[in-house]
């Protein structure tokens, strides 16, 4: 296992896959490397390419806004992608490409040893916690690999477009806020849960608008 700096040289140089051959920035992570709890999603869109940093775009605005929900501030967290340079057109990376990416992120998961990862879309928690998983049925479950409690919500773009998924993502980041006050010693989720009291079929619309 390689220590940061070589990690991120390695990832600064890599041409493992064709996603090199148009990306403008390769995208490592960012947060605290001895973060408590990762949030994994599949890969950069175009202002985390032109920038460098992951979920900093209109879906990143919206993660930020359910991290204040839970108490819980950005630099507290690491975020990363399953690839980490931009799928062309936003599409889902392939296969091929997240062979090629993802001895990274193991290494990044190996350096952190965090005690949560919540996967942040399908693509993530079908890599990480099952080739099975379907979010859709599953999102909001805790399962536990290698001393590791995991999870997945909706990803941030689904909930842009589609706000009837938001409801459902309240609930899970309650369960989020709750599995960080039983198992983290240093991330504080701010409990009671940190939204106004609303009725279940509004859900998490308006606080996360």
């Amino acid at each position: 296992m390689m220590d940061w700096g070589s990690l991120k040289a390695a990832c600064a140089a890599c041409r493992n896959c064709g996603l090199c051959e148009e990306r403008h920035n390769v995208v490592f992570g960012t947060g605290d490397e001895s973060a408590e709890v990762m949030f994994i999603g599949e890969g950069p869109g175009e202002q985390e390419d032109l920038q460098g940093e992951p979920f900093v775009g209109p879906a990143g605005h919206l993660l930020d806004e359910m991290l204040e929900l839970i108490g819980v501030q950005r630099s507290e967290v690491y975020i990363a992608n399953i690839v980490k340079c931009r799928p062309p057109h936003n599409r889902d990376p392939l296969n091929t490409e997240q062979d090629a990416c993802i001895p990274y992120l193991y290494d990044q998961i190996a350096l952190i040893r965090p005690k949560i990862i919540v996967c942040l879309g399908r693509i993530a928690a079908m890599r990480l916690i099952n080739p099975e998983y379907r979010i859709s049925r599953q999102h909001g479950q805790w399962v536990e690999k290698d001393g590791v409690r995991m999870t997945a919500i909706y990803h941030p773009s689904a909930l842009l477009r589609d706000e009837s998924k938001r409801p459902e993502t309240f609930e899970d980041l309650k369960s989020l806020q709750q599995e960080i006050h039983q198992c983290c010693a240093k991330t504080k989720a701010v409990l009671p849960f940190a939204v106004p009291a609303a009725a279940p079929d509004a859900g998490p619309a308006k606080p996360l608008a």
